[in-house]
């Protein structure tokens, strides 16, 4: 779309950011007949892309063009400073299109308290069964396929059968099942069709993983109500009176002001609240920070990597994303996670690239002959791994005050954020690393990691959402308790991690404020008729 276009119209709403949050709420509210304009940082990008993200690609440029986000993230993560590429897309679809497709159902007990399992915060404001329809509706879009958890006794909602299993998955699905445990087939995005890619961690040219692009911008931008300034950065948020009144933004040089009746933030839990605190700079004011919160809460998940081999020696069969279990979720009140295949084999490149990210993050010096010798390192564990399957378990994370995002007016293109992990946590995850290898007892089992894996793709919880406004940024509809105007469509809403990943959590509250948005601006046209 033209700038002058954009800047020429008064929205019914502004979305920024293209991600899955901000994908699907601009779908729903362009499906309900408002018009709306996406604002995204990083290109529009081509339909038959297919690349993966890297971090060996270093030109700001060059990453943006792909779909990177272009400048590290500086972090101080434990009392150590970091500067690394964090796994953050900027485009449409923003970091879903690179994800693998995991898409789960939070346990009820994640979002309010059941006998049993006590909520560490009370509880979320909106309870599961308000949820649960936004689940599914989102499992529609999204086009999940996989097979009911056993131990769960919630509607799983819609799936769609899963593919045949792998002769290895099949062996170390019996495996899992001949252990005790509770398999299922994991919950999936990726539509399998015929000559599926499979696409994990990368985009799919063929559309049929379904991400914030594919399920969301495109098909938004196909019903002829939405429209896209992709190369566009919001600069600053400026209100008047307690509303948002326009974006100051900047798009290939040239400066614009857009302007909407309803503006909804989904540039991802480090770039949203960045936003808000950039703007509050500007304005020497605070911007939809009346409780302090903005920023603050900052969550990931700490994963824990395991190689496991099936029982019976068989042939490798290429990477699989099709197990899960939760059997190790919670245990004697203690909150963990999920375990899930994660999509790749024990190869050189895999093996490489974790042992040289475990060095570059250590606080050893960055010697070259070292760091030569690390691919070493890696072609000997290959040979040991042969046939082995890598999975990931996750352990949920809590808000804590001290964990947050920063803005840096020295730098306001990089994300910064400061976070620590309190003893509880790092108590919580040795359980469970005690708990894993009990479960896979007589399995042969390899532990990947040693010290607690932060992943970084999983930020949730800066702009919570609460009915309390002294302690959330959001209330309860996610519409900003400062800013009428103001609603967030992405990870930043969550006031705990729970245990699995974020990406179908987003999209069912993203079409849940997609449909309080609508409701708003449908009654506000009733009234001027």
């Amino acid at each position: 779309m033209q700038t002058l276009d954009a800047e020429n119209r008064i929205w019914d709403v502004i979305v920024i950011g293209a991600g899955m949050g901000g994908g699907l709420v601009g779908r729903r509210l362009a499906e309900k007949g408002h018009r709306v304009l996406f604002v995204e940082k990083g290109p529009r990008g081509h339909r038959h892309e297919g690349q993966g993200l890297a971090d060996d690609v270093t030109d700001p440029a060059a990453r943006l063009v792909r779909g990177y986000w272009p400048v590290p993230v500086r972090a101080v993560v434990e009392g150590q400073t970091l500067n690394f590429y964090a796994p953050i897309g900027a485009g449409v679809g923003g970091s879903s299109v690179f994800y693998a497709g995991s898409l789960e159902r939070p346990e009820r007990h994640d979002l309010e308290a059941t006998p049993g399992h006590p909520h560490p915060t009370g509880g979320w404001p909106v309870s599961y069964d308000a949820f649960q329809p936004y689940f599914d509706d989102a499992q529609r879009l999204l086009g999940i396929s996989g097979t009911p958890d056993p131990l769960s006794r919630e509607d799983p909602g819609p799936l769609a059968p899963p593919p045949p299993l792998s002769e290895g998955d099949a062996n170390l699905l019996a495996s899992f099942r001949d252990g005790g445990l509770h398999p299922y087939r994991l919950h999936s995005a990726i539509g399998n069709v015929e000559g599926c890619l499979q696409c994990v961690g990368r985009k799919c040219p063929k559309s049929c993983k379904k991400d914030g692009r594919s399920a969301g911008v495109e098909p938004a931008l196909e019903t002829g109500l939405a429209d896209i300034l992709d190369l566009c950065d919001v600069r600053e948020i400026q209100e008047d009176k307690g509303y948002v009144s326009r974006l100051v933004c900047d798009r290939q040089g040239v400066r614009l002001h857009l302007r909407a009746r309803i503006y909804i933030l989904a540039a991802g839990a480090l770039n949203s609240p960045r936003l808000l605190l950039a703007s509050a700079a500007s304005s020497k004011r605070a911007i939809a920070n009346s409780s302090g919160w903005v920023g603050r809460g900052l969550m990931f998940h700490l994963d824990e990597y395991f190689a496991i081999w099936p029982k019976k020696s068989v042939p490798g069969d290429g990477p699989s994303k099709s197990i899960a279990f939760r059997d190790l979720y919670s245990r004697n009140g203690d909150r963990f996670g999920m375990v899930q295949s994660l999509g790749v084999d024990a190869t050189y490149g895999i093996v490489a690239m974790h042992i040289k990210q475990l060095y570059e993050r250590s606080r050893f010096p960055k010697l070259k002959l070292v760091h030569n010798g690390l691919n070493v390192l890696a072609a000997v564990a290959c040979r040991y791994f042969g046939n082995a399957k890598i999975f990931a378990g996750m352990v949920e994370d809590l808000p804590r005050y001290e964990n947050r995002v920063i803005f840096d007016p020295d730098d306001p293109d990089v994300p910064v954020f400061h976070y620590e992990i309190p003893e509880e946590l790092h108590h919580r995850r040795r359980l469970y690393r005690s708990a894993i290898r009990k479960a896979m007892k007589g399995m042969r089992l390899f532990h990947l990691t040693k010290g607690p894996q932060i992943n970084y793709g999983h930020p949730m919880g800066t702009l919570r959402f609460g009915d309390d406004p002294k302690s959330s940024v959001l209330d309860r509809s996610c519409r900003s308790h400062d800013l009428a105007n103001l609603y967030v469509a992405d990870a930043s809403f969550m006031p705990t991690s729970t245990g699995v990943n974020p990406s179908l959590t987003i999209g069912a509250n993203s079409l849940r404020v997609a449909e309080i948005v609508s409701d708003r601006l449908k009654e506000a046209n009733q009234q001027n008729d």
